[in-house]
């Protein structure tokens, strides 16, 4: 089986699957390892996520890995809620590899 070229274009259906990033205080301190978080659809799959992150960032990625959180149940006024679950990915650079999340994707 053939190998995909490493420069591929962005498609529309890689922005589907890479929803946004995941800034918190953890996922910085991740950056020093080279190491990305993204809030990814639900049904999307490592490969996928693999492959819209090399597309859309142009980087070369050596692992991923996913989370599912599920949504909690809470309370607001007395009345009941529950959030939604979400998909987050840890993608893993290449060293010397980096992704400016401020910057946005190159389209």
């Amino acid at each position: 089986m053939a190998k995909r070229p490493q420069s591929q274009a962005p498609d529309v259906r890689h922005f589907d699957v890479v929803l946004a990033p995941h800034i918190t205080e953890k996922s910085t301190l991740m950056a020093e390892q080279n190491a990305v978080v993204f809030k990814v659809a639900k049904t999307a799959s490592k490969p996928e996520i693999k492959a819209a992150v090399e597309a859309i960032w142009g980087v070369k990625v050596t692992n991923v890995n996913t989370m599912v959180t599920k949504g909690k149940s809470k309370r607001w006024k007395g009345k009941p809620y529950e959030r939604s679950d979400e998909k987050k990915a840890i993608v893993t650079l290449a060293e010397g590899q980096s992704i400016d999340i401020t910057e946005g994707a190159r389209a």
